[in-house]
């Protein structure tokens, strides 16, 4: 009785915090896959609905879609001897930028051809990085101190700084971030959330371009390493999600996804014990007003007509990333293969 209760009070907030819209009720959806061989894709940046770019693993990066075959391909190799694994890929609407995970930590603008932030660490590994705006930028990974690695831009990407972690808050004992799909962390305006995992699944907030930070609890599953939040997406300054699991148990669906109505300083599970399971990102579907979401991963793709409250699964296709272009498009990623998909 408590959780119909629940439920209820969750959809008369919903209801209140958006403005009237008709959800599309979608059963199954027809994906569009392409075959890029001997890479794994986990971050994209969807420019529209002709064109893709993508970061991937073995230094190899795409830079446009044309007529089902990437024009350009580059393969990056840093002293001639490494092949970065890249799990993060942002512009700042000129230049395109793709920072790898592992030591060394390597930043290329790709438009330029150049290495703009280089980081050497036993424990450095970085997770994902956006622009807020055309100058400031912010890349996050695991901590090597106690406080989560974040670097930052303001001129564009150009030169990268990493904050002392005197400036930022202190992270828990076995407490990181996933690189699994370039989406935890989200940006509105000068707002940013970063979502954590393993020991703790936290989110981190500022709302001044990365200077000052705060850190709310949330019910997600931790304790383990392979636990927590893998993705957040933020529908407005008020309205959020936040999903991931158990990468081990990724058949596992109890503890793995809420939702906020306060900006993401409280948090309430939603369909606790039912579909999805596992995921490694979910996103908003753009001009449903908060209502329709998406949510990808090894197991499968699910879908909301009503915020995430509830849930129905559209696919079993394996994807890391998902990102939309407008209400009816949008671009997937995954291993060996990137997809389209078009909404009704």
């Amino acid at each position: 009785m408590k959780q119909i209760y629940t439920i209820f009070i969750l959809i008369i907030l919903m209801s209140s915090c958006t403005e009237e819209y008709q959800s599309r009720i979608i059963d199954d959806i027809s994906i569009k896959t392409f075959r890029i061989d001997s890479v794994s894709i986990r971050t994209i940046v969807a420019v529209d609905a002709d064109k893709v770019y993508f970061a991937a693993s073995n230094g190899r990066v795409g830079y446009q879609w044309d007529e089902q075959k990437f024009e350009q391909i580059k393969f990056i190799k840093y002293a001639d001897s490494i092949s970065p694994n890249f799990r993060s890929l942002a512009t700042n609407g000129t230049d395109y930028f793709a920072l790898s995970i592992g030591n060394p930590a390597l930043l290329y603008n790709l438009s330029k051809d150049t290495l703009v932030y280089k980081e050497t660490h036993e424990k450095v590994f970085y997770d994902s990085m956006k622009f807020f705006d055309t100058l400031n930028g912010i890349a996050i990974g695991d901590p090597t101190d106690d406080c989560l690695s974040i670097i930052l831009t303001n001129d564009g990407g150009n030169t990268w700084t990493k904050i002392s972690c005197d400036k930022l808050p202190k992270i828990s004992d076995g407490e990181a971030a996933f690189a699994a799909s370039n989406t935890n962390i989200k940006l509105l305006g000068k707002t940013a959330w970063i979502v954590t995992g393993g020991k703790k699944a936290r989110v981190f907030k500022s709302t001044d371009l990365a200077i000052t930070w705060e850190v709310f609890e949330t019910p997600i599953i931790q304790g383990e390493n392979s636990q927590g939040i893998y993705s957040v997406d933020f529908a407005d300054e008020n309205n959020g999600i936040i999903i991931g699991g158990d990468y081990l148990k990724s058949e596992e669906n109890l503890s793995n996804k809420a939702i906020t109505f306060d900006g993401g300083k409280t948090w309430e599970l939603v369909a606790d014990g039912e579909n999805p399971n596992y995921k490694s990102c979910v996103q908003y579907v753009p001009g449903t007003n908060g209502k329709e979401v998406f949510a990808v991963g090894k197991t499968g793709i699910s879908y909301s007509k009503n915020g995430g409250i509830s849930w129905n699964e559209v696919s079993k296709d394996e994807f890391y990333t998902i990102q939309f272009v407008d209400r009816n498009t949008a671009w997937l990623a995954g291993n060996k293969k990137i997809g389209k998909l078009i909404l009704p």
